[in-house]
């Protein structure tokens, strides 16, 4: 099998997906992360087109890139004028980089339809356009668009374009499923009859219209092409690109093609997961080989079956592609469930049988009347320390009270009053919010924020409340799951209650107790360190 490159074209092509928009800054720190990634050939936009672009090949310039090749885009020369009088053309040389990528028609139909042109003035526009680039000393790739369907509705004119291509130097001859329509067996099909007469290196760029474009892109390269583009996620059009984050790794692990370093291949999910936050895009948790659920087991049989061992149920090691094996806590979990997701959190339960009967049967119980404890780790954590007694008092509730006020200049005000132990002295705290929980929020915050500084790096980053059972409309139960953080880690809890206000209240608590049990374990931690020292 011939070796592999990778080329990225997040910044270009993953930057076209609906809702997202790339800063220049945002693109420099992906480019420092795909450089450390190991990625081959990065495609930095479109050269010349607009000033956000602009801005970034001069900016790009300046970072020192130890594994990764920065690459403009461009298009072949327009039609009946001369390569070098091209704006396109002209804007990928001033750009200063190394390598720049032409897209070109191959399809007859986009030739005489949306280009109004001959056959024989594109064959032109293609080969003149590549040989004014490489006159120029750039490394130049055809990105031959449309080309599967060019090939299925004329194949002799769509080899045509290659040949031009190959003949006017350029490094790869890239076959675009521009429309994602393609299936794998069509691809491999075609891939090895273009083998048969085109010798230039071939590339891949598949869309994922079909859902195929991972593995359009991976019988590509059984068939034998040097290239494979995509993007990080699958970032992109309609649909989206091939997603790097799985084509790397199957390459890598499952055909032996090493198209990384195995130190680099760790750090994937990582990178998967900065790209999804400067994209501002919540990261898929069933994605694979580097989403959150990917190596996660609910089922009480699969947990039971990775206890005796870890690949039971699992395509690969995780820790490969920077990614854990967690367990899920849900109804579905048996004791086997309970004592790893204990030993997660350092806690021994192997000889406790009665103990882990015990946890067990109130975790079923508590979600057989709604609670979810698969979205509330944290929740479960507290849940646990109390059953075995571990688990520290923070504050004792007495009472609160929530009222709010429609007022006559259309305004509502919210106000919480809260009554609570702490330190051993009664406290009482009000507080107004924009809403019930907001304001019991700053209520609890006021009462114990002195006693409790680290309170203040404690953040609710997320709510959403779910009617359990619709049909008993405003009576019904009702499940808060609330997300937090403290610019570290971010965890989950939950709330159930027929009171909206008391569900959100058990959710907000767990939330509280549990950033602030990790914050005094960490500084304790950090003071036998120097202790020890």
């Amino acid at each position: 099998m011939t070796e592999v490159k990778i080329y990225d074209t997040t910044l270009r092509d993953g930057s076209q997906r609906e809702g997202i928009s790339f800063s220049v800054t945002d693109k420099l720190k992906i480019v420092k992360e795909l450089d450390k990634l190991g990625i081959h050939y990065i495609e930095g936009g479109f050269a010349g087109s607009n000033p956000k672009d602009m801005e970034f090949f001069g900016r790009v310039k300046k970072i020192k890139l130890k594994n990764s090749k920065i690459v403009g885009f461009g298009s072949t020369r327009r039609k009946n004028i001369r390569a070098e009088d091209d704006p396109s053309l002209r804007a990928l040389i001033d750009s200063r980089v190394r390598a720049a990528c032409i897209v070109g028609k191959c399809w007859h139909v986009h030739v005489e339809n949306a280009l109004r042109t001959t056959r024989e003035e594109n064959i032109s526009m293609v080969s003149e356009s590549i040989a004014f680039l490489k006159e120029n000393g750039l490394e130049v790739l055809f990105d031959a668009e449309h080309f599967f369907d060019g090939y299925k509705g004329d194949p002799e004119y769509a080899i045509d374009v290659l040949q031009a291509a190959q003949d006017a130097g350029a490094d790869y001859l890239v076959l675009c499923d521009t429309t994602g329509g393609a299936l794998p067996h069509e691809v491999k099909e075609i891939i090895e009859s273009i083998k048969l007469k085109i010798d230039a290196p071939l590339g891949i760029h598949a869309h994922n219209d079909s859902e195929c474009a991972v593995a359009n892109s991976i019988v590509a390269v059984q068939a034998g092409v040097a290239q494979v583009q995509g993007t990080i996620n699958g970032y992109g059009e309609r649909c989206g690109n091939a997603n790097l984050c799985s084509i790397i790794p199957a390459l890598q692990l499952k055909l032996g093609v090493e198209v990384i370093q195995p130190e680099q291949l760790k750090l994937l999910t990582e990178a998967s997961h900065l790209v999804s936050e400067i994209a501002n895009l919540s990261p898929y948790p069933q994605q694979a080989y580097v989403g959150q659920s990917a190596f996660a087991h609910k089922a009480g049989l699969h947990t039971s079956a990775i206890e005796r061992e870890d690949s039971s149920y699992a395509h690969i090691n995780p820790s490969l592609v920077g990614n854990v094996q967690r367990v899920v806590i849900s109804e579905l979990a048996g004791k086997s469930t309970i004592i790893l997701k204990a030993q997660e959190l350092g806690i021994d339960l192997s000889d406790e049988p009665h103990r882990v009967t015990d946890i067990l049967n109130r975790v079923k119980g508590l979600e057989h009347v709604g609670y979810h404890f698969e979205a509330a780790d944290a929740s479960f954590e507290i849940l646990l320390r109390k059953s075995l007694g571990i688990h520290p008092t923070f504050f004792k509730l007495e009472r609160f009270r929530v009222t709010m006020e429609k007022r006559e200049d259309g305004r509502v005000a919210t106000e919480a009053t809260i009554k609570l132990q702490v330190s051993g002295r009664t406290v009482i705290e009000t507080a107004e919010g924009n809403g019930p929980i907001n304001a019991l929020d700053g209520a609890l915050r006021k009462a114990i924020g002195s006693v409790y500084p680290a309170l203040g790096d404690i953040e609710l980053t997320d709510f959403k409340v779910r009617v359990l059972d619709e049909k008993k409309g405003t009576g019904a139960v009702t499940r808060v799951l609330i997300e937090s953080g403290d610019g570290k880690k971010t965890w989950g809890t939950i709330g159930v209650s027929e009171n909206i206000i008391e569900a959100s209240w058990h959710a907000l608590v767990d939330s509280v107790e549990y950033g602030l049990m990790h914050k005094r374990a960490h500084e304790e931690n950090g003071l036998n360190g120097m202790n020890g020292e």
